[in-house]
């Protein structure tokens, strides 16, 4: 995995995440959980969202490898999630978001 563009990651997220989810600190649950304090936090731990029971017990910690083949195809990684983002084909897209998820849930 190179090193992503957080300036690019920072577009996809507005165009493709920040509708279901926030990143800034005390952001909120949206449709999707907050995403603050990402980097090294288990599946299914937002305290406060309605996780399925997939998200709950899939027993994933998220770091660059897992979001990398998570943000490919989410329902295919953790099957019965809800989802619904159909995912990030272009590797080079994947890791521009990450890039800018590392830097903006810290």
């Amino acid at each position: 995995m190179a090193g992503g563009d957080t300036k690019k990651g920072a577009n996809l997220f507005k165009t493709r995440c920040a509708q279901c989810h926030t990143v800034e600190a005390n952001g909120g649950n949206k449709i999707g959980p907050a995403l603050h304090g990402l980097f090294g936090r288990k599946t299914g731990s937002v305290d406060g969202y309605a996780y399925t029971d997939a998200n709950k017990q899939a027993d994933v910690t998220w770091d660059d490898k897992t979001l990398f083949a998570y943000l490919e195809n989410p329902k295919k990684y953790i099957p019965g999630t809800k989802m619904a983002f159909g995912g990030l084909k272009k590797d080079k897209d994947r890791n521009d978001l990450i890039a800018y998820l590392k830097e903006s849930t810290a």
